[in-house]
């Protein structure tokens, strides 16, 4: 009986999901190549007569606009690196100008998960030992900053650029494919409109929200984008 329970245990699998960084780079890519080129498209269908016109538009929008946002990835892992490394040097400053303050919030971390007094100064003694362990420590608990990957920003940037790039290319393809802007805007809108939905549900499924109501905020976001370039354009035509 208690070798089949220590089996149960061992086979125990968790179930949580956590959305890698790279999920989280292709959300973000894909919500706004999915939005942007498509509420573009949509203001120049009441503005111009030609479907080329609107394609090429759309072709310099998705490039410009996956450099910028590629660009914003970029600097925003290397910010990420930076900040770490800037608070990991002043930690270590710390630990030699304010030591015994540094070891009374390291017990005060012990004493929130509920650590006697008695073990909160073991745990100390032996964490004391070792500077750079005690380093970690304190970034992860007091200022619950984990080390980010150095090529983090570089990825990042890869991946929310080929996400835009993705996302932009569906809205246009309608426009290829027909022959005046009016019926590539109403293809278009069909094709982008269930794009949006089927990624809003899968997007919020992986994170954990609700997938219906994922999908409808999703594609409203991109529909009332849409709808507002489509009028305005059409105001000033």
């Amino acid at each position: 009986m208690q070798s089949t329970t220590s089996g149960h245990h061992h086979h125990h699998q968790e179930e949580h999901l956590e959305s890698s960084d790279t999920i989280k780079d292709i959300v973000i890519g894909m919500s706004d190549g999915l939005t942007v080129p498509f509420a573009l498209a949509a203001g120049l269908s009441t503005a111009v007569t030609s479907n080329g016109i609107i394609v090429t538009a759309g072709l310099a929008e998705i490039i410009a606009g996956s450099i910028a946002m590629g660009l914003g990835g970029y600097l925003a892992g290397k910010t990420e690196i930076e900040h770490y490394d800037s608070e990991l040097k002043r930690e270590y400053r710390e630990l030699e100008t304010h030591y015994e303050t540094e070891r009374r919030e390291v017990k005060e971390i012990f004493a929130n998960y509920g650590l006697s007094p008695e073990s909160q100064e073991l745990i100390m003694n032996e964490m004391e030992k070792d500077h750079d362990k005690w380093v970690d420590f304190m970034m992860k608990f007091e200022l619950g900053l984990d080390k980010p990957d150095i090529n983090r920003a570089g990825q990042s940037a890869r991946n929310i650029g080929l996400a835009y790039i993705v996302g932009g290319i569906v809205p246009l393809t309608a426009y290829i494919f027909t022959d005046t802007p009016n019926t590539g805007l109403i293809y278009s809108a069909i094709i982008t409109v269930i794009c949006l939905m089927v990624f809003g549900y899968f997007k919020s499924k992986v994170t954990g929200q609700n997938p219906l109501q994922g999908g409808f905020r999703t594609t409203m976001i991109g529909v009332l984008a849409a709808a507002a370039a489509y009028f305005f354009a059409h105001l000033f035509s």
